[in-house]
């Protein structure tokens, strides 16, 4: 049946750019101002996943498919003691931006709306924004930082304050967003396996850990900034580098780490985890002009000449004419800009992808890069 489980208030609301363009729309959410990096993404489907993905962390994301939250959001259920419908336990966008906001959602799973969801969790929403200008916008100037203002039922938005305002904004990668997403203390997910994996959480999706349960490997999940030492304490078979947000460079204490690790351990990494394995390698990153956040990105692999389709979130990427500095080989580029999209060591079980193999909520061509990692920690022992 079709749920309306609550209305939207009429709350002004704008998003106001760093070099003064403003975008004016509805608020739903909470009414809040925020700041934050404003990008954008591409998917079709799965704001569920897409707001609590801790790589968005200090980010604004605006949503270019024109409607959004028709069918709904799901409950917080546990499967292995994480959530089953979400990356992680909390939203983690600073805001949301979508063109239109349905009130009405349809479908068996769904327990609120998404404007009941935004406000419940203390988040600003803005709608009936022309997304496909500020795409545009984005896409010529690349990423620029914002501010997202939604007013309360009866308060008069001042623009022109927040103009002068948006001149000045504090910028969320020049701060470390790793440790506002990662664990403090460690934690463990046992599922009787024979082999373990310390996953060091630089703000890992949920479905990564699930995609490891389910080859029955157990997960220790400790902190990004646990010594190499610790990690070997625990005498794993295997080492996990997990996705994040910001710059990879402000990951000073998990590059050393991984330094070390590479000597002694299988190794696979995701994403953020993919720039800092070739950072602790000798190589280097640098920032995409608007990065790639879609589930339809072509990853090229160079050996097979085989293309994957895949889900990705990620600003940053590892520079192409690195390599030639260090152990690692260049594997997988984007079909589109050529930038690099995975690596692998050239002599050790060590490799590591751009994208996301776990998907969530798809597509799931690369899963088998888990089954592989798997491999590597079975021929290691």
């Amino acid at each position: 049946m079709f749920q309306k489980l609550n209305s939207c208030k009429n709350k002004k609301a704008a998003l106001v750019l760093e070099d003064g363009t403003f975008f004016l729309g509805k608020g739903f959410g909470t009414a809040k101002k925020l700041t934050g990096e404003v990008v954008f993404s591409t998917s079709m489907v799965g704001y569920p996943e897409a707001l609590t993905d801790p790589s968005y962390r200090g980010q604004i994301l605006t949503l270019t498919y024109p409607l959004v939250g028709n069918y709904g959001v799901p409950p917080y259920d546990l499967k292995m003691g994480l959530p089953l419908y979400f990356e992680s336990e909390r939203i983690q966008t600073q805001g949301l931006i979508i063109h239109e906001l349905c009130t009405e959602p349809y479908h068996w799973a769904s327990t609120r709306t998404l404007d009941k969801w935004l406000l419940d969790e203390g988040i600003p929403g803005i709608s009936g924004v022309d997304t496909r200008r500020l795409t545009k916008t984005l896409r010529t100037h690349g990423v620029m930082l914002g501010i997202i203002k939604v007013c309360e039922e009866d308060e008069e938005l001042n623009l022109d304050s927040l103009v002068q305002e948006a001149k000045s904004i504090p910028d969320p990668n020049l701060t470390d967003l790793v440790a506002e997403v990662s664990v403090k203390e460690p934690v463990q997910y046992k599922v009787d396996g024979k082999r373990t994996v310390v996953l060091i959480d630089c703000g890992v999706k949920n479905s990564i850990i699930r995609n490891l349960l389910k080859r029955c490997i157990n997960v220790i999940r400790v902190p990004y900034d646990t010594s190499a030492k610790d990690i070997l304490a625990y005498n794993p078979d295997g080492v996990f580098l997990s996705n994040g947000p910001g710059d990879p460079k402000k990951c000073v204490k998990t590059i050393e780490t991984m330094r070390e690790l590479v000597e002694e351990k299988p190794v696979m990494g995701i994403c953020l985890g993919a720039q800092i394995l070739m950072l602790s390698q000798g190589g280097d990153t640098y920032k995409l002009k608007f990065g790639h956040r879609s589930q339809n990105q072509p990853a090229l692999d160079l050996k097979t000449n085989r293309c994957y389709i895949t889900t990705q979130n990620h600003g940053y990427a590892v520079d192409e004419n690195c390599f030639s500095k260090t152990p690692m080989d260049c594997w997988f580029i984007n079909a589109n800009d050529k930038t690099v999209e995975g690596m692998r060591h050239k002599t050790k079980p060590v490799f590591a992808v751009q994208w996301h193999p776990e998907a969530s909520p798809g597509p799931y061509d690369t899963d088998f890069l888990f089954d592989g990692f798997a491999k590597n920690m079975e021929a290691k022992q």
